[in-house]
């Protein structure tokens, strides 16, 4: 496979340690999936970062494997056991170490955004529980201290499709995973604002022509250009991210 090139190689210092991401689900097969590949999958390959991932069913002790039981109290669905949550986590401690963080990926857990995203990849360990069925007995979440993180107001059907999203955006932000340093700085949320749009060839498709500010050679402008378009965006789009972006404009000011 044709590796991609890069007009701009990262400057940023390369890990010594790298990030390592470790999973707790009841289908390993699952993983590295989209991590696996383009840029993430090569910089895995390469030892930028590190992924590991334990089957929770390979922790029940009866000979069923059985990692889940009905709720107390009734109701639907089933519970995945604490018992059996405390030996994988206790087992992934014993093999890999104490995780800098250990998060269960729920619906009401804290939303993951992009200052969240910096601060998971800045601890060199994440470990992510993913659950299953109608989710993770209480007493191991408070037992263990997992924080919880959603990925927003939806339900899916268990963690691994966020724990891969989680990833994903973690791991983009690793030196030299990314071949050029600017592209993480202008992308959408960086300064809070929403990202510009793009153009590339041709220069005219369908009767719709590229901005000729972008073509015009002027970098200053260009700049100009693309900020006026992130403040718009996000002001059209997102009005929270604005709303907080101007206090905090106005907090420095009175600072």
């Amino acid at each position: 496979m044709n590796k991609p090139s890069f007009l701009t190689p990262d400057p940023r210092p390369l890990n010594p340690s790298p990030w390592h991401a470790q999973i707790l689900t009841l289908f390993p097969e699952m993983f590295p999936s989209v991590v696996g590949q383009s840029l993430a999958g090569r910089a895995l390959a390469e030892g930028l970062w590190k992924l590991d991932v334990l089957n929770i069913r390979d922790f029940a002790t009866d000979k069923h494997r059985t990692v889940d039981d009905t709720p107390y109290g009734g109701g639907a669905g089933m519970v995945m056991r604490p018992d059996v949550i405390a030996a994988a986590l206790r087992g992934a401690e014993k093999q890999f170490g104490r995780a800098a963080r250990r998060v269960y990926l729920s619906p009401r857990g804290r939303v993951l955004k992009q200052a969240l995203v910096e601060e998971l990849v800045a601890v060199p360990s994440l470990l992510l529980l993913c659950g299953r069925y109608e989710g993770v007995d209480q007493r191991v979440l408070d037992g263990e201290e997992l924080e919880e993180i959603s990925l927003g107001d939806f339900v899916l059907a268990g963690g691994e499709v966020a724990a891969l999203a989680l990833i994903e955006s973690c791991t983009r932000l690793i030196s030299g995973v990314m071949g050029n340093a600017q592209t993480v700085d202008e992308e959408s949320f960086a300064g809070g604002l929403l990202e510009y749009p793009h153009y590339t060839r041709p220069p005219e498709w369908e009767g719709r022509a590229v901005p000729d500010v972008l073509i015009s050679g002027h970098h200053e402008k260009v700049k100009a250009w693309r900020q006026e378009q992130s403040e718009a965006l996000t002001r059209q789009r997102r009005p929270d991210l604005w709303t907080i972006r101007e206090k905090a404009k106005k907090s420095d000011k009175n600072g």
